[in-house]
């Protein structure tokens, strides 16, 4: 089992930027795919992008794609997410998650078996 935890995040303006951290412990190297997810107020929870273990592959939701970008430090156990020119439609809690699945990307809620808290990020216009 994997466990996470999320942080960074916070209230800023529209088109500011912050950078959430999801640090994970246990057994790590079982994890494929790393992601961030979010859930809006009255929304489902939806995917924003993933990172493979290695970093060489990325993938992201058509809505944060060239103002986000996901990252990851391996000596650190850390995926990071930075997002950039934030919108109002970015508020939401958004939550990291892993996947032991491998092969096609994974960006359903329902591949992903271990989930941090939550981080809530809160975009004001």
């Amino acid at each position: 089992q994997v466990q996470l935890v999320d942080s960074g995040g916070g209230l800023v303006q529209a088109g500011g930027s912050l950078r959430l951290s999801c640090a994970a412990s246990g057994r790590t190297s079982s994890t494929v795919w790393t992601a961030w997810f979010r859930r809006a107020p009255g929304k489902e929870r939806e995917f924003v992008a993933l990172i493979s273990q290695t970093g060489a592959a990325t993938f992201y939701a058509d809505s944060v794609e060239g103002r986000f970008t996901i990252s990851r430090d391996n000596a650190k156990n850390t995926v990071y997410l930075q997002m950039d020119s934030l919108k109002p439609d970015d508020t939401a809690v958004y939550y990291c998650a892993a996947s032991a699945k491998p092969g096609i990307v994974r960006t359903r809620t329902t591949e992903y078996a271990s989930w941090g808290q939550g981080t809530q990020v809160t975009v004001s216009a």
